[in-house]
C-alpha cells in the first residue's frame, strides 16, 4: 500500500471520533424537547461520549500491542456501528446515554490504533509527514459534520444523525477489510499478561519527560476542544445565527488545521521537528491574543470572531505532529501505549472542558477567548519543561528493541 492511500484510510478512521462529536450538535434543542430535559442534560450527551472515548484510548494501544492493529480496529468499528443505530431510537433519554457511552468507548480507536500503525511503519520526519496527512484527512470530518447534521436534523429528523453515523461506521469497516494491512507481525507482539501491561502503564505515567509532553500536547488541543464543546451556543446564541449555519464555525476551524497540516507535511523534511513545533506554537499565542483583544472590543460578529479560530487551529497543526512524534518516540518499546496514553490525556482534557469549563463560559465571546488563552499558556509551559530535560538517546530502527530509557 502506498502512502496515500495509507493516510486516507488512516485519516478516515480518525474521522470517526469527530463525526460522532459534532454531527448531531445542531440537533441539540430538537433533542432537548424530545427528551423533555435541559441544555445543560444534553451537554451531558457529549460529555458522557468524551469521558467514555478517553477511558477506552488508554487501553486500545496496549490490546493492538497484543492481538494486533486490525482486529482491535474490526471490533471497535462494529460496536460503534451498532451503538448509533442505537442512539437513533433510544426509547428514553437514559438509553440514549447508554448508546452514547459505547459510541464513545469505540469511537477511538481509529485515532489511537492508526497512530501505532504509522510508528510500526515510520520514523523521524517521514512520522511527522505521516501523521500531518492524516490528520489533514481528519480534519474533513469536524468541518462538514455539523453542516451534514444540521441539514438532515431540519429535513429528515434529528435521528436521521445516528443513522448516519452508522453508516459511516459501516463504510470505514469495509475500508479496513478491504485496505488496511496488519502492520504489526506476531513476533512483535507483547503477552497480554496484566502484571507486565500495569508495570508498562506505570513506566509511562513516571516517565516525567513523556508526561510533560502529553500534556502539553493535550492543552495545545484545548482551543479547538473548548470551540467544539461550546458549538450550539456559541453559533446560536453568540453569533445569532440558524442552525443550519454551523459551517461559519466549523469551516474556519478546520479549515485552519487542513492548511496547516499540509504546510506542516511540507516542511517536515525542510526544517528540524522543534522549529516545527515552535513556530506552530507562537502562530497560536498570536491567534490567542488576536481573539482576546477583538473579544474584549467588539461584538461578536461574522466573519471577524472566526478569524482567529482559523490562525488557532492552523498553529495547532503546525505544532502537534512533531510535539506527538518526539514525545511517543521516548518509548519506541510500547509503540500503542504510549499512542493509547497521550490520547487519553488528551480525550480526557476535552471531556472535562465539556463538562465543566464549557458550560460556565456559555453566552460569552470573551470568556470563550480567556479560555482559549489558559490553554495556550499552559501549552507552552508544559513544552517548555519537556525541553529542559537533555535530549535522550536516538530512537531506534524500527523493529529493533531498546531497553526503556529513565525519565
Amino acid at each position: 500500500m502506498n502512502t496515500r492511500t495509507l493516510s486516507i484510510v488512516l485519516g478516515g478512521l480518525a474521522m470517526v471520533g469527530p463525526f460522532a462529536t459534532d454531527t448531531y450538535l445542531p440537533a441539540f434543542p430538537d433533542m432537548a424537547a424530545h427528551y423533555a430535559v435541559s441544555e445543560l442534560a444534553m451537554q451531558q450527551t457529549l460529555s458522557v461520549y468524551l469521558f467514555g472515548y478517553a477511558f477506552m484510548m488508554l487501553f486500545y494501544g496496549t490490546l493492538s500491542d497484543s492481538f494486533g492493529r486490525r482486529p482491535i480496529i474490526l471490533s471497535a468499528l462494529s460496536v460503534f456501528g451498532l451503538s448509533s443505530l442505537g442512539a437513533a431510537v433510544a426509547p428514553s433519554f437514559e438509553v440514549l446515554l447508554v448508546c452514547r457511552v459505547l459510541q464513545g468507548l469505540s469511537g477511538g480507536a481509529g485515532m489511537v490504533v492508526g497512530q501505532a500503525v504509522v510508528r510500526d511503519l515510520f520514523h523521524g520526519a517521514t512520522a511527522q509527514r505521516m501523521l500531518s496527512n492524516i490528520m489533514m484527512v481528519f480534519g474533513i470530518a469536524p468541518a462538514i459534520a455539523p453542516v451534514i447534521g444540521g441539514y438532515l436534523n431540519v429535513y429528515v429528523g434529528w435521528q436521521s444523525n445516528f443513522v448516519f453515523l452508522a453508516g459511516i461506521g459501516a463504510l470505514l469497516l469495509v475500508m479496513t477489510l478491504v485496505g488496511l494491512p496488519e502492520s504489526l507481525q506476531r513476533e512483535e507482539r507483547h503477552p497480554f499478561e496484566l502484571q507486565p501491561i500495569v508495570r508498562n502503564y506505570l513506566h509511562a505515567m513516571t516517565h516525567r519527560r513523556y508526561m510533560w509532553g502529553v500534556l502539553a500536547i493535550a492543552f495545545a488541543f484545548s482551543g479547538l476542544a473548548l470551540y467544539v464543546s461550546s458549538a450550539a451556543n456559541f453559533v446560536i446564541v453568540v453569533l445569532k445565527l440558524h442552525e443550519t449555519a454551523f459551517a461559519w464555525l466549523f469551516v474556519p476551524m478546520i479549515g485552519g488545521m487542513v492548511v496547516g497540516s499540509g504546510v506542516g507535511g511540507r516542511l517536515a523534511h525542510q526544517l528540524p521537528m522543534t522549529t516545527t513545533v515552535r513556530l506552530g506554537l507562537t502562530i497560536m499565542t498570536l491567534a490567542a491574543c488576536g481573539n482576546l483583544a477583538y473579544s474584549a472590543l467588539f461584538a461578536a460578529s461574522i466573519p471577524w470572531a472566526v478569524i482567529p479560530i482559523f490562525a488557532l487551529t492552523f498553529g495547532m497543526a503546525l505544532a502537534m505532529p512533531g510535539m506527538s512524534v518526539m514525545t511517543q518516540g521516548l518509548l519506541p518499546q510500547f509503540r500503542g501505549l504510549a499512542a493509547s496514553l497521550q490520547n487519553f490525556v488528551q480525550m480526557l482534557v476535552f471531556a472535562i472542558i465539556s463538562g465543566s469549563v464549557a458550560p460556565a463560559l456559555f453566552g460569552s465571546d470573551l470568556l470563550l477567548a480567556v479560555g482559549v488563552m489558559v490553554g495556550v499558556i499552559l501549552s507552552i509551559g508544559c513544552w517548555m519543561v519537556f525541553q529542559s530535560y537533555p535530549a535522550e538517546a536516538p530512537e531506534p530502527a524500527v523493529g529493533t528493541a531498546q531497553a526503556p530509557s529513565k525519565a
